[in-house]
Order: structure tokens, then C-alpha cells, then sequence
């Protein structure tokens, strides 16, 4: 399983629930008492379930540095060796998490042994996302740039839209599926992340940090970090101007199934 910083998880999450929280209405959050939130990394989707559930809520993950991000019951654990008895909660849900595991049908019968009521997986569609952009170049770098990534990376990270048959396939009843899309929005006024991503670009720092992740030959991977780093120089220009937008759609699927 890859590891993810508490930074990193904040940005990649920054807006998520934020505008409607309609497609997590199969989770029936105001019937739970106990709800586990597994791979919950800094916690953004454990204060949405809170707000919305009027039981417990307790998040779990294996890192004890991204715990220490959130408030309220907690508990350090693996997705494949959860620290509860059977049936003790009624609802186990994640976010995320599955594209990044190795054995994601294993996790969610490790969900089901734990849940009483329901299992619930929030997966994106990496393979899906959409870049629009006011520099010309970038909708079509993004692409060929996801294309390297998704194709040289080990786990299923476009796992989002076959949730429901991940979910399906290990023993769970009445699954249904809702589409979610995360919008990421660069405008001005602009943050310091906004400004941060955009020198990360102009030096290529971003791609050459996922390159051992990326398919191609060396000869290809230099030419597309080349266009980058140009992609990157025009956008910097653009935010000096206050000219430049950004915005980045990626689809969720929240998958739920009954125990």
C-alpha cells in the first residue's frame, strides 16, 4: 500500500463533500450508532461523517502520525486485520482507500466480518478525471501524463466505477451505486498550494518525483517532463497576470452493500 502524508491528503481531498452530500445517502448515516471509517489518512471524510451521523464515529488507519490530524475516537489498524470483534459496528466505510491496496476484495471482507448493517467504498475513477485549463497545453499534458501513471502503478487506481462489483463479488446484498464528482478549482484569489503547484510544474518536480511509476522509455519521459516544465513556466506567467484557472473534475462511485 502506498503511503500518503497528511499534506498531500489534504489537497487531494480540499473541497470533497463540500457543495452536497446527497450521494452518501445510502450509507443511511442518521440510523448508525457506531460507524468505522477504515484508510481514514487525516480524517476529511470522518468530520463529514460526524456531521452527519448522530452515533460514533471512529476513525482507523495504520498511520499513527496521520491519527494524530484528528480529533475524537480513534484506533490504529490494518484494512485486512481490523481491531473489532464481528458485528461490532454498523457500518465500515473508506474513502479512497481500495485503489490503493493490493487485495481490495480481501479489505471489504474484512469490512463485512466487522459491519452488522452495511459496507460502503467512496472510489474514484482515475482513469476518468478531466483537466480544463486557461494554458493551452495543459488539458492534453495532463492526460498523457495520467495515462503513464495509471498504466505503470500496481494497484487499481481507476477501480472507482467497478466498486459495486468489488462489493458484490465478496458476499454483499442490495448493492447500490452513487456518482460523486470532486471539482478542484484554481482562480484567483490564488492560495499558496495554488502557487506551490504551479513552480512544482515549471521545474517538473511533480512528474519527476512519480517517474518510477511511469511507463515509457527514458527518451519519452524527458521529452514529456521538457513540455511540462514549458507548461509550467506559462501557467506561472498566467498567475502573475491573475489570468490563470484551473479546474480538475474526478468522479467518485459510493458503492453500498448490506451485510
Amino acid at each position: 500500500m502506498r503511503h500518503f502524508d497528511a499534506e498531500y491528503l489534504r489537497e487531494t481531498r480540499r473541497g470533497m463533500w463540500a457543495d452536497s452530500r446527497d450521494a452518501l445517502a445510502d450509507l443511511d448515516l442518521e440510523s448508525c450508532d457506531r460507524v468505522l471509517d477504515v484508510g481514514c489518512g487525516e480524517g476529511a471524510l470522518t468530520r463529514v461523517l460526524r456531521e452527519e451521523c448522530p452515533g460514533e464515529v471512529i476513525g482507523c488507519d495504520r498511520d499513527a502520525a496521520l491519527l494524530a490530524e484528528l480529533d475524537g475516537p480513534t484506533i490504529r489498524g490494518d484494512a485486512y486485520d481490523l481491531p473489532f470483534v464481528d458485528g461490532s459496528v454498523d457500518l465500515v466505510v473508506c474513502q479512497a482507500l481500495l485503489i490503493n491496496l493490493s487485495d481490495p476484495e480481501r479489505a471489504v471482507r474484512e469490512f463485512a466480518r466487522v459491519a452488522s448493517g452495511r459496507v460502503a467504498c467512496i472510489e474514484p475513477d482515475n482513469g476518468a478525471v478531466s483537466v480544463e485549463s486557461t494554458v493551452e497545453a495543459e488539458r492534453d499534458l495532463a492526460r498523457r501524463a495520467r495515462r503513464r501513471y495509471l498504466d505503470g502503478v500496481e494497484t487499481d487506481v481507476e477501480l472507482g466505477a467497478d466498486a459495486a462489483t468489488v462489493l458484490g463479488e465478496t458476499g454483499l446484498s442490495n448493492v447500490r451505486t452513487r456518482r460523486y464528482e470532486q471539482t478542484l478549482v484554481v482562480e484567483p484569489p490564488y492560495s499558496d498550494a495554488d502557487l506551490e503547484a504551479a513552480g512544482r510544474k515549471a521545474s517538473g518536480a511533480g512528474l519527476r518525483a512519480r517517474r518510477e511509476t511511469m511507463v515509457g522509455t527514458e527518451e519519452a519521459l524527458d521529452s514529456l517532463r521538457a513540455e511540462w516544465r514549458t507548461m509550467g513556466r506559462d501557467a506561472i506567467g498566467q498567475l502573475q497576470r491573475g489570468e490563470y484557472r484551473r479546474t480538475e473534475t474526478v468522479p467518485f462511485y459510493v458503492a453500498v452493500g448490506d451485510v
